[in-house]
């Protein structure tokens, strides 16, 4: 079956069905194939991680270190996986020849946000995906721009099956279902960051701005470019 049919009949099954569901029967899908779920460890993935651990905690788990994370970042992924007893955590980090050939200096991101986007997050993720046939997402439509006609199911640009199970949770959903569980918060969110990527490349944000003004501030850029739309990275049209 062609994927984008496969992505629409999911989407008509799972029109009504909540996240955990979506989640269980998208492990279990033989058509879609084996799924990874794709997790920054970031303000608000524990909710997924969460539901993943609760129905199957050898999901495979694929944590994208570029090697420009906040420490705190680090520290977080290794104690919340611990916690949540996920036991198949792969660490995916940029290929160190290409680094060394186009970034040696660690300074690309001050004057080529996207070519180090592409160097730390979308080649590595590319590579970690190819035994796959669908991964998971926390993308959800609240956030804005093109992800406000997010589906659940999605055809990305290589042969796989994208799944957003968060897709229509709000903010008070995702912060009910992490007291209810009581998850462990990223350690930056007390201290202002809304939303979480590269230290060299993420800012705090004031009270009454976007969750993701932090990210890339000042520039037109929103998206590290891992989700693609017509062969082009997502981007955020209403975004600070």
């Amino acid at each position: 079956m062609p994927l984008k049919e496969l992505a629409e009949r999911r989407n008509l099954l799972h029109r009504k069905s909540d996240a955990q569901t979506i989640l269980k029967h998208a492990l279990d899908d033989v058509q879609i194939g084996q799924v990874a779920l794709v997790s920054s460890f970031g303000a608000e993935s524990v909710v997924l991680l969460h539901m993943v651990s609760e129905i199957d905690p050898t999901t495979p788990v694929i944590f994208l270190d570029t090697e420009m994370l906040f420490p705190e970042t680090l520290t977080y992924q290794r104690e919340a996986a611990e916690q949540l007893g996920l036991t198949n955590i792969r660490v995916i980090r940029p290929d160190r020849g290409a680094v060394m050939e186009r970034d040696v200096d660690g300074i690309l991101h001050q004057f080529d946000t996207d070519a180090c986007c592409s160097l730390r997050k979308t080649e590595p993720l590319e590579r970690a995906l190819q035994d796959f046939g669908g991964w998971i997402t926390g993308r959800k439509r609240v956030q804005g721009g093109q992800r406000a006609k997010l589906a659940l199911f999605e055809k990305d640009e290589g042969a796989r099956i994208k799944i957003n199970p968060l897709a229509d949770w709000t903010p008070k959903m995702i912060a009910d279902y992490m007291d209810a569980h009581d998850l462990p918060r990223h350690p930056l969110v007390a201290r202002g960051f809304a939303s979480i990527g590269c230290a060299p490349c993420t800012t705090k944000v004031a009270e009454g701005e976007d969750p993701r003004a932090g990210r890339w501030r000042g520039q037109e850029k929103t998206e590290c470019g891992i989700h693609f739309v017509d062969g082009k990275p997502q981007r955020q049209e209403n975004a600070a």
